[in-house]
């Protein structure tokens, strides 16, 4: 890239990163306004403000469904877009693959099958979403460290050898999830389980928000720390080797933090595709493909895209809400080829 389209670049960076800061809180507020029943606008703001400066409340029912419904839904949907696109991000980079994205370490299908048997098997059922959020983060660990154990005693963390047992493991952890559905003689459970597959933040609470805002801002911290060795591991090994980058320190730690990452978004939201996949993508376009940029960008583009597409979830067909992967997929196929379109588009250093 040329000097000249570096400091464009950089000239853009900070109207992108302004910009899409204040689309993303004005979203915060304006998505809450939708739902099985929409409401005035002026309502959300004046039960917000309430709230923000600790007056008294006006109309409990609207109190409840703003402030105990929706914000909580919105900001976890904001806390799982963010997370999911720093995901794909970094497994981008840690692969070297434009076509990765967070579940390739088959996170997502060891997840499966912990939920799965949570909800076939009926245990703990008087616990709720704990027992089954609980159940689909030990399956999430389980397969990524299957994964880990497994790719390093055949070789190494090397990109081809992950993607390969990755991609083999997820076929089956899918294949065992399927069969105990299958088993289950509860009719129903199919149709549990795909809802869950599909993703969903339906329900959501605000104590559920501090794991995953705890997780998504020790992740987001390390990978800006590290972002130096990031930008020299996406040109390959050996070339950040040569400028004394530890490449397989970093893979394992990369590995690690995306592993937890991923498995902890998975547990209280279910499978929710092509967000890490097509947003670190239109990150790339808009700030360019350095990792300092890179990544907070991915992470506010991640939260506001995920943040619409669960309104969209919850209008499209009210009161009955559809699964978040359907509407993330409908948008983001399209939205990825227009990206992949683009002629000034480059991965890696490859057109």
């Amino acid at each position: 890239m040329t000097g000249a389209s570096w400091g464009g670049r950089r000239l853009r960076a900070p109207l992108a990163f302004f910009l899409v800061t204040l689309a993303l809180l004005a979203s915060l507020v304006v998505s809450t306004a939708f739902g099985a029943e929409s409401l005035p606008p002026a309502t959300v703001l004046d039960v917000l403000v309430r709230r923000a400066t600790d007056g008294p409340v006006a109309d409990l029912a609207y109190d409840t469904i703003v402030w105990q419904l929706r914000v909580p839904r919105a900001l976890l949907a904001a806390l799982v877009g963010a997370g999911l696109a720093l995901a794909g991000a970094g497994m981008q980079t840690l692969v070297r693959n434009p076509l990765a994205d967070p579940y390739l370490l088959g996170v997502s299908s060891g997840a499966s099958v912990g939920a799965t048997a949570v909800i076939t098997s009926g245990l703990f059922a008087g616990a709720g979403a704990l027992t089954l959020s609980g159940g689909a983060l030990i399956g999430a660990l389980g397969a990524a460290a299957l994964v880990f154990v497994i790719a390093a005693a055949q070789g190494g963390l090397t990109p081809l050898r992950l993607v390969l047992t990755g991609t083999v493991l997820g076929s089956a952890f899918s294949a065992i999830a399927s069969f105990l559905v299958f088993r289950s003689p509860d009719p129903a459970v199919a149709q549990s389980v795909l809802f869950w597959l599909l993703g969903s933040l339906a329900g959501a609470e605000w104590h559920q928000l501090v794991i995953p805002a705890i997780t998504v801002g020790v992740v987001a911290a390390a990978m800006l720390a590290g972002s130096g060795w990031l930008d020299a591991l996406a040109s390959g090994s050996d070339t950040a080797a040569s400028v004394g980058v530890p490449v397989r320190a970093v893979r394992v730690g990369l590995f690690v933090l995306l592993a937890v990452l991923v498995g902890v978004l998975v547990a209280v939201s279910g499978g929710i595709g092509f967000v890490g996949l097509v947003v670190p993508h239109a990150a790339r376009l808009l700030v360019g493909a350095r990792h300092r940029v890179l990544l907070p960008a991915s992470a506010m583009c991640g939260a506001l895209f995920l943040l619409w597409v669960d309104v969209v979830t919850r209008v499209l067909v009210r009161p009955t809400e559809i699964p978040l992967s359907v509407v993330s997929g409908l948008i983001g196929a399209p939205a990825f080829l227009v990206l992949l379109g683009r002629r000034r588009y480059r991965f890696g250093g490859e057109g």
